[in-house]
């Protein structure tokens, strides 16, 4: 795909040396320089443009010119209708599906209840041990069965729930494409086809139940709200979103929640002052969402018409890869973009997207980071990160730690 520039277009050949494993180890480096030389670029191992600025990504996402698209191997991950790539009465329809659950008010009245015993449940299993390994024993399983039971999966083990979410992860972000448009690894979604069986056979049983005995399950209310009397939504319609949670919305409070403590061990002052005062761990989760976006570049836009963006002319249908956590790096947004730093000027920013496909769950994942810290930093104030063990992001789609070794003394 050529687009038409001026003369001052930098020489990009660079990029044709960008690979998927470069991108998933760091992709910090690759969009700085893109954020200098070209805002919006083709990256050809992704086979699309990437938006990298902050003033891009939210001029794309909100642009009349571009409609939600999914991203290949997203599509091929997730099938369609998916949530967060489609558009018109499809895309109010699956909004109004999943969004009553995720207002405020509605999200004010279930979440102490729902979160903070399985966050208190978590820790006893670990606080007198004098270590863990907060990834998998506390971020991870917080989110995942937090969300686990408002969707209605309470039977589900957290540790399949964060089994599926790492495959569906791990295909929805083989991403890279050959010259020809093809995928450059078809292999690499064969993981996620297993995990989508293995949640269809868990859940078509719960659907099943659920369409003759309705119950305040979110799925349940998935099924029958807005339906007229006696009709469900098609369990075809509504699996696309399904697994949209369980990778998205599951994985993005526990990485959250993992990378704030690793900004936090980064900044011992800003550390203590969290845990001495716990109404600053709001600003804490904001900061890390900034710092490491748990979705860091997982959504697209595609143009309904010619358009330019940013010096460069797009024909219509040119798809465009918003790269959030490339943006939520902007140094002419940001002072110091990579330092994390609870007491950053509050300026908004785009871990949870921009425009009307914009998180869904933005209120409700924020109250769940906020009270696992608070859950967490009250049970152990003297938390420190095992300096023995490295800390390792991954993910270009997806990011956040791998690991996390903490020790304390008891």
């Amino acid at each position: 795909m050529t687009a038409v520039n001026d003369a001052r277009t930098p020489d990009l050949s660079w990029l044709d040396d960008v690979t998927m494993s470069d991108l998933e180890r760091n992709p910090y480096a690759t969009y700085e320089r893109l954020r200098a030389e070209a805002p919006l670029a083709y990256v050809p191992v992704l086979g699309s443009y990437v938006a990298s600025t902050e003033e891009v990504c939210r001029e794309v996402a909100t642009s009349a010119a571009f409609e939600a698209v999914i991203t290949p191997a997203g599509g091929r991950t997730f099938g369609h209708p998916a949530i967060i790539g489609v558009n018109g009465d499809v895309h109010a329809d699956l909004r109004g599906m999943v969004e009553p659950a995720l207002q405020p008010v509605e999200v004010d009245r279930y979440v102490e209840d729902l979160v903070r015993p399985i966050a208190r449940r978590y820790l006893e299993s670990f606080e007198n041990d004098g270590r863990a390994e907060l990834v998998a024993q506390y971020c991870e399983p917080v989110s995942v069965r937090s969300l686990g039971d408002l969707l209605g999966l309470r039977d589900v083990e957290s540790d399949v729930l964060r089994d599926w979410f790492a495959k569906l992860n791990r295909s929805f972000t083989n991403a890279a494409m050959t010259e020809s448009g093809e995928f450059a690894n078809p292999e690499g979604f064969v993981e996620g086809d297993r995990a989508k069986a293995e949640i269809q056979a868990v859940v078509d049983p719960l659907i099943d139940h659920w369409i003759t005995h309705p119950d305040d399950s979110a799925i349940s209310h998935w099924l029958h709200d807005g339906m007229p009397p006696g009709r469900t939504r098609d369990r075809e319609y509504i699996y696309p979103t399904v697994y949209v949670y369980l990778l998205g919305a599951m994985q993005e409070p526990g990485h959250g929640i993992a990378s704030t403590l690793v900004g936090l061990f980064g900044e011992p002052e800003q550390m203590e002052r969290v845990v001495d005062d716990p109404a600053l761990i709001p600003r804490a989760v904001s900061e890390g969402m900034r710092w490491t976006s748990p979705i860091w570049s997982a959504t697209a836009r595609i143009s309904t018409r010619p358009v330019t963006v940013a010096g460069v002319d797009l024909p219509a249908g040119t798809p465009v890869i918003l790269s959030y956590g490339s943006a939520n790096h902007d140094d002419d947004r940001y002072a110091a973009p990579t330092r994390f730093d609870i007491d950053r000027p509050p300026l908004p920013h785009l871990a949870f997207g921009a425009g009307n496909h914009a998180c869904a769950g933005i209120y409700y994942a924020n109250h769940v980071m906020r009270i696992a810290l608070e859950e967490l930093l009250e049970a152990i104030p003297n938390l420190e990160r095992d300096t023995s063990s490295d800390v390792e992001f991954w993910g270009w789609g997806f990011r956040g730690p791998t690991t996390l070794h903490t020790v304390w003394e008891v």
